[in-house]
């Protein structure tokens, strides 16, 4: 019988193998890898250091100090799924590793002066932050579309809410479709859903309009009387005009429930006199509510590729405090003010056309107040567009004079350059008051920091990218 039933299994599995090749236009594959290297060097403003268990209520006072990584070296791969399941539904899916050479760790990659940075990746940065060599998920969700017999649809899952318009110019990838977003407003990987609706309209051509939801934070089973809450998102966006020569997007969103600390909870490390052991602290206080309104212009005028995006954050604390130390914005002991914060995001790109050179050029302005929803950004000492101050940026990128094989086939170098110039405190973080930099002084315990506050900051970087 065994000698009739394997070549007749075998002869199954042939056929089927055959039969999927036949019918492969179903599913698309591709991705890409990066290596990266980093020069990173930074100087620490005078403080004092603040005692977080509270037994050394003066701190420790810290005079000016440098801090640089000379040779920091990352691998990147990411694999993108898309498969069409049955008429109108799909589901996109990317898997992304993101290691440090010679660690298994975020501990080399990361200096923990920023909120953003500190204890590691968490939900929202989880593989857009240096970490090891597990393959996570980036996102993967469903669309429906064809609603209604319409040019709608509905979209649910993990968001491609990371990489948005118009950072792709400086990451030479192309521009995410209707999924993507306005990434001076959000650059965080949420778990949510979108209803989107595009008019053909001959006055706005690619014009659409989306409503999104994403959850932040979950709070899990609570007791009665439990006074911790979700924190959920809602948005609005409007895209009035989406071509190959223009694009003009508008975004509105609310955070309600604000937590303090990433979802997942903060890890810090402390010794013992067993040794070292890390720390995990949950989100102990919903904080109040956030409000965002901004939007992006980006064009393309021949060679050159130009933006202006702006954005403003503003924060309704609710009174609660983080470990009874600070709440949205504002200090234990100090008003529960609301506060404004803007934001505004300017570059280019030259592209030469002959060579496969594009040389390129950005700027960055954060006021005190300012709130960036945007800790996933492509940037080592902390995400550039979050920052309470200035950044600038230059680059390089040589593509590769090669003929494509895959379809998406690409290959290019990027060398760059990043100036951070911090004029406030608490860059990409919104507990606590920030404090301007040069107020700080190593005498007076008053002006207390948690975190070091780095006054500058730059990075020359250099990565080899293969997309497919």
């Amino acid at each position: 019988m065994k000698k009739i039933l394997l070549p007749m299994l075998s002869l199954f599995l042939l056929t089927g193998g055959m039969a999927a090749a036949d019918d492969a236009s179903w599913l698309q594959i591709g991705g890409d890898y990066r290596f990266r290297y980093d020069r990173l060097k930074a100087t620490v403003h005078e403080y004092v250091q603040a005692d977080p268990t509270g037994a050394n209520p003066l701190g420790t006072p810290l005079s000016e100090y440098a801090v640089k990584n000379d040779s920091l070296l990352l691998n990147r791969f990411g694999l993108n799924l898309r498969a069409d399941a049955v008429e109108d539904v799909s589901v996109k899916a990317r898997l992304v590793m993101y290691k440090v050479w010679g660690q298994e760790t975020s501990d080399a990659a990361l200096d923990n002066a920023f909120a953003d940075r500190f204890g590691g990746a968490n939900d929202g940065t989880a593989g857009h932050i240096p970490q090891d060599n597990t393959l996570r998920v980036d996102y993967a969700y469903a669309t429906v579309t064809n609603l209604f017999d319409a040019t709608a649809w509905f979209s649910v899952g993990r968001r491609p809410s990371t990489g948005g318009i118009p950072g792709n110019i400086r990451e030479n990838t192309e521009k995410i479709g209707t999924a993507g977003v306005p990434n001076l407003l959000v650059d965080y990987a949420f778990d949510g859903a979108t209803l989107g609706y595009a008019p053909d309209s001959v006055s706005l051509p690619g014009s659409y309009t989306k409503l999104c939801y994403g959850r932040g934070f979950e709070t899990g089973f609570q007791s009665a009387g439990a006074s911790l809450k979700d924190t959920d998102f809602y948005g609005v966006n409007v895209a009035l005009m989406d071509t190959e020569l223009a694009h003009v997007e508008l975004q509105y969103q609310r955070g309600v429930g604000i937590f303090d600390r990433p979802s997942d909870g903060l890890t810090s490390s402390a010794t013992l006199t067993a040794g070292t052991v890390n720390i995990n602290t949950p989100v102990s206080a919903n904080l109040g509510n956030i409000t965002w309104i901004g939007g992006v212009v980006a064009g393309k005028l021949s060679n050159f590729n130009v933006f202006l995006s702006a954005a403003q954050s503003k924060t309704a604390p609710n009174g609660q405090l983080s470990n009874g130390m600070a709440g949205l914005l504002y200090n234990a002991g100090d008003p529960a003010e609301r506060r404004t914060g803007f934001a505004v995001y300017a570059g280019g790109r030259y592209d030469i056309k002959s060579s496969g050179t594009k040389l390129g050029a950005e700027y960055n302005h954060g006021s005190e107040f300012w709130v960036g929803m945007v800790p996933a950004g492509d940037d080592i000492w902390t995400s550039k567009l979050g920052t309470r101050g200035e950044v600038y940026e230059v680059y390089l990128i040589q593509e590769l004079n090669r003929k494509p094989i895959s379809k998406k086939g690409k290959a290019f170098v990027r060398i760059g350059y990043q100036y951070y110039k911090f004029a406030y405190t608490g860059s990409n973080n919104w507990v606590g008051a920030p404090a301007k930099i040069s107020d700080l002084s190593a005498s007076n315990p008053l002006t207390q920091q948690m975190l070091p506050p780095v006054k500058d900051a730059r990075d020359l970087y250099l990565t080899f990218d293969v997309q497919f």
